[in-house]
């Protein structure tokens, strides 16, 4: 009886220790676990639920199931043209063969280190073998566009006083043959060509942002400043044109409304002169002795404030100096 108690004791001790030990490991949803013994692959667990090893022994490595994002360092990459702009770029992946994952990369921060030499060779060498607008622009949609030609000009200029400026409103956009969604295709065939000696499957590669470099942010506001210069020296010159044409048309009405109040004047001034003539006439006709006193009188009063000098006053025309009659 006493044999038969201490054989339960030890079996009952050996359980616990072996227990204690730790014989079992959980793997949970979204998991996968790799088990090493000694250094070498034994198992690979990709379902959830409770495990067993051996303790000791056996060591798990887990590593996630699901889609991870690996997010890239923005790169200064010079285009087809040598124009240099930064691309930021990120991507989708999972752990698609465990035991290549851990034998090629071991850990997720390796195989973030080398999704950054994949990636980022892949990027460079796209974008450097395309034109800059392939990298912009995603289609030729822009160019189907009705646009008004405020947008066209970049200022509110409507197309006959455009015309009228000189300033082209017919904006003819880069056609572009691939775009930025496809080079993002052919970043992703790149890269997925090497990623799977390392058990990861990649799932998508976008490019998520494009900035210009310093160099070609300052000739791009050189060219906005060129363009915006441009248009307000169109709008100067056709000011100074309509000032001329406004100052032209003013002093056409002008010499219009002299030309006609002289026209006027001239009209009034013969119709008294023929009056006055008439009147000079009738009374030429009734008296000519008073007419030709009153005339020549007349033109004493006229006259000879502007002489400065006289030295006789014998001649004729004095006559009506010395006596009204003329004798």
């Amino acid at each position: 009886m006493k044999k038969t108690i201490t054989v339960l004791v030890v079996v009952a001790v050996i359980v616990i220790l072996f227990l204690i030990t730790g014989p079992f490991y959980v793997i949970d949803e979204g998991e996968q676990a790799v088990v090493i013994r000694f250094g070498r692959i034994i198992a690979v667990n990709q379902k959830a639920g409770l495990k067993i090893k051996v303790p000791f022994v056996d060591n798990v490595n887990k590593f996630p199931k699901k889609i991870l994002a690996w997010d890239g360092e923005s790169q200064r990459i010079p285009t087809q043209e040598n124009q240099f702009i930064w691309v930021d770029t990120t991507a989708r992946w999972r752990i698609s063969d465990p035991k290549l994952f851990y034998e090629s990369v071991g850990t997720i921060t390796g195989a973030h280190s080398r999704l950054d030499d994949v990636i980022d060779s892949s990027v460079r060498k796209i974008i450097s073998r395309n034109p800059l607008v392939e990298a912009v622009r995603n289609s030729n949609r822009i160019q189907e566009i009705e646009r008004p030609d405020a947008y066209q000009t970049g200022a509110d200029i409507e197309g006959e006083e455009a015309e009228a400026l000189g300033i082209d409103t017919d904006v003819v956009f880069e056609t572009i043959e691939v775009g930025r969604a496809a080079l993002s295709g052919e970043m992703f065939q790149a890269s997925t060509e090497i990623t799977p000696q390392y058990g990861i499957e990649l799932i998508d590669i976008i490019i998520r942002q494009i900035k210009y470099s310093d160099e070609l942010t300052e000739s791009v506001y050189r060219r906005m400043i060129a363009e915006r210069s441009q248009i307000a020296e169109a709008f100067r010159s056709d000011g100074e044109g309509k000032k001329a044409a406004i100052l032209g048309e003013m002093q056409r009405e002008l010499l219009s409304i002299q030309s006609g109040a002289y026209r006027t004047s001239q009209q009034i001034k013969g119709q008294a002169d023929a009056r006055a003539a008439a009147i000079y006439a009738n009374t030429y006709n009734r008296n000519p002795d008073f007419y030709e006193f009153w005339k020549a009188i007349d033109s004493y009063q006229n006259m000879l404030p502007r002489f400065r000098k006289t030295l006789t006053t014998e001649p004729e025309y004095f006559k009506y100096l010395y006596d009204q009659t003329g004798r």
